[in-house]
């Protein structure tokens, strides 16, 4: 009986040991592909972000190309996993004053813009808080003033800002700015000439339209706004923010700018509006 009990000891002794091996190999098995799959995911969720940055960077750079031509349309298409493509109707409000002899006058107030957003969630991929990147212009000027015919009308940067707006992402921006334009005509005698100065500003606007059934952003240009001021002599603009993003977020140089002309200049403001659509909204 001793020996029989001995021998089924050391039976029930080898399953234990059995199950134990097993149980170990399959925990080890699970744990090594969680990890291998959020690995994954990472670094899908990397690619996509640098994929991203740059269908935002094209996106940005093709508002010039809508907002001055009214029913000129374009189309970039993107591919997402992660995240996804938002418009923020109210985002920033311009407002533009003239000096002259008379004294200052308030040309636009409160031109208001809205703002186009890819957001990644920071669950599936993030750099660190208060992160921050400017796309364009690469000239890394913080202005919403640029000036010259090369200068941009968007910036485009990246930014980690937790939380922001109450919500938490990884955010690729693009957002309307100014371009500034100089340019002087002598006059008929050839001993005086006449300074002009012409402000470019897009808005962007949400299509009341069905959005497509793509993942795609498409701008329509729409109606364009002039207004020529004369015997100009300094033009002031000053930027606020009306949603829950602040200047933080933007990370603009100044709040307000300044701009000093020759006396009795000519200035010209275009407000050019583009209308967004999104897909897959």
């Amino acid at each position: 009986m001793l020996k029989r009990l001995s021998k089924n000891k050391r039976g029930v002794s080898v399953v234990i040991s059995t199950v134990i091996l097993t149980t170990t190999v399959m925990v080890t098995v699970l744990i090594t592909a969680f990890c291998a799959t959020n690995i994954l995911n990472y670094t899908l969720a990397e690619n996509e972000y640098a994929a991203s940055k740059q269908f935002m960077l094209t996106t940005g750079l093709q508002i010039d190309d809508v907002a001055w031509t009214v029913g000129r349309t374009q189309t970039t298409t993107y591919s997402s996993k992660f995240g996804h493509v938002r418009l923020q109707t109210l985002a920033l409000n311009y407002s533009m004053q003239t000096h002259s002899a008379s004294g200052w006058e308030t040309v636009l107030s409160n031109v208001t813009t809205g703002m186009v957003l890819f957001n990644i969630p920071i669950d599936d991929y993030n750099i660190d808080n208060h992160y921050f990147e400017r796309l364009l212009p690469t000239s890394q000027n913080g202005s919403f003033l640029q000036e010259g015919p090369a200068a941009t009308v968007s910036h485009v940067f990246v930014h980690e800002l937790l939380p922001a707006n109450n919500e938490s992402y990884l955010r690729i921006a693009i957002v309307p700015s100014i371009r500034v334009l100089n340019s002087s005509i002598a006059g008929p005698n050839q001993s005086t000439s006449t300074s002009y100065c012409k402000f470019f500003l897009p808005t962007l606007e949400r299509s009341s339209g069905n959005p497509y059934l793509s993942q795609s952003v498409t701008m329509v240009g729409g109606e364009i706004t002039k207004i020529i001021r004369n015997g100009i002599d300094q033009v002031n603009i000053t930027v606020s923010f009306p949603s829950g993003f602040d200047s933080t977020f933007f990370n603009f140089d100044k709040l307000v700018e300044t701009k000093s002309l020759p006396a009795d200049s000519v200035v010209e403001f275009y407000i050019g509006n583009v209308i967004v659509s999104l897909g897959l909204v």
